[in-house]
């Protein structure tokens, strides 16, 4: 399991790293460091993408591990990336909600294409 989540985690880690790296070669060193931070994110979320390998797991349980795995890891990332204002609690709260929604959305749709797929099959 930690194998295949190295794996998955690889792929995007070299392929936007590579490209973090360039521009920062060419002197681009904000975009370098933003693309890097997506990097890390990007990494992350396809390393955790494991979790909903687990069968033996009901959908309910992978969903909240994974939202967990996420609030510990994606959110502390986005608070100190330098994207956001953090200057007060709301800030704070505005970001969190941010993360919140777009993870469901994003879970959502994941869920709906896994579903689709599995009919056809």
């Amino acid at each position: 399991m930690v194998k295949n989540a190295i794996l998955r985690g690889s792929i995007p880690f070299i392929i936007f790293g590579v490209m973090a790296l360039f521009l920062y070669i060419d002197g681009d060193i904000e975009t370098a460091q933003n693309t890097f931070i997506a990097t890390i994110i990007f990494t992350l979320v396809s390393a955790a993408s494991i979790i909903y390998d687990l069968d033996q797991w009901s959908v309910f349980k992978r969903s909240l591990i994974h939202f967990l795995v996420m609030l510990i890891t994606i959110y502390p990332i986005l608070v100190v990336s330098g994207w956001f204002e953090m200057n007060t609690i709301s800030d704070y709260l505005v970001v969190f909600l941010l993360f919140f929604g777009v993870g469901l959305i994003l879970w959502g749709i994941a869920l709906g294409i896994v579903t689709l797929l599995g009919k056809k099959s």
